[in-house]
């Protein structure tokens, strides 16, 4: 960071003997080019472009070229040329006092300045390359400062768009979840289509040469004890919900009732088919 300038009492003579070397360019200038008031637009272009270097000095400005500053360099050019106008300006009047004396003032201006800068400057103030050293590593660190935010910002896009990506997800497996509950609640048991050919009754199976043995009759307990309470339409309704066909449905009523005839049995099983049929299923 630059420090302000220090006062020094050299700048009264400094400013005093720029604003005489301004004068006396500008005149010898319009002399030496003859050109009038037309003449005076080049003498204060020389004097602002002179002036203007002093100004950028007394500013501390640099200009790298190759690592060296040439603010110094375009300073002592500018006025080697305006030296060189005014010597050129007092051998075109054949006078080598205007010679010799015309360069001499912006020359010592020059000098004056060159002290008066030298004294303003703080003895602990940075030099040039220390300067130019602390900006590059400064601008280094606003590279690197910018180039971290741009990564979190890129790093904070990539989380939101996971997050967005896991929450659709997550409403996906929860909506399919609530369906499938939703369905086990409302499909009945599963029963197989009955065709023409199966509602029709069965034709009586004729006797066969080895006629099977009758179903053994299981033994009086508690469960069939509780299968004779119930009433011919509740056993049909019962086995029709468990057979697809009505003959098993028949064969299996049988065997729990040996004494119940068949056609009745067959009766009220196509009457329990029917009242399912009538319901749309079990349920």
């Amino acid at each position: 960071m630059r420090t302000l300038p220090i006062p020094t009492p050299l700048l009264i003579p400094a400013v005093a003997l720029s604003g005489g070397s301004l004068a006396w360019t500008t005149w010898s200038l319009v002399d030496l080019l003859g050109a009038g008031h037309i003449g005076l637009t080049v003498a204060a272009g020389a004097d602002i472009i002179w002036a203007a270097v002093i100004l950028a000095e007394a500013r501390g400005l640099t200009i790298r070229i190759k690592g060296r500053n040439i603010v110094h360099a375009i300073g002592w050019a500018a006025l080697l040329l305006v030296g060189a106008l005014l010597a050129w300006h007092g051998i075109e009047r054949d006078s080598h006092a205007m010679a010799v004396a015309g360069p001499f003032l912006p020359l010592g201006a020059k000098v004056v300045w060159l002290l008066a800068l030298a004294d303003m400057r703080d003895p602990a103030d940075f030099t040039d390359d220390e300067r130019a050293l602390l900006a590059d590593e400064e601008r280094a660190m606003r590279f690197e400062e910018v180039r971290h935010q741009r990564e979190l910002r890129r790093r904070e896009m990539a989380a939101e768009r996971l997050l967005a990506e896991v929450s659709v997800d997550f409403e996906i497996e929860l909506a399919r979840q609530d369906k499938g509950r939703e369905l086990a609640r409302r499909a009945p048991i599963a029963i197989a289509p009955i065709t023409t050919e199966q509602a029709r009754d069965p034709e009586p199976i004729p006797p066969a040469s080895n006629p099977e043995p009758p179903p053994v009759v299981p033994p009086e307990t508690s469960a069939n004890a509780d299968r004779e309470q119930k009433t011919m339409a509740d056993l049909a309704r019962e086995q029709v919900a468990i057979h697809a066909i009505n003959p098993p449905a028949i064969n299996a009523i049988c065997s729990l009732r040996p004494n119940a005839d068949r056609d009745s049995v067959g009766a009220a099983v196509r009457r329990a088919r029917r009242e399912l049929d009538a319901r749309g299923g079990y349920r």
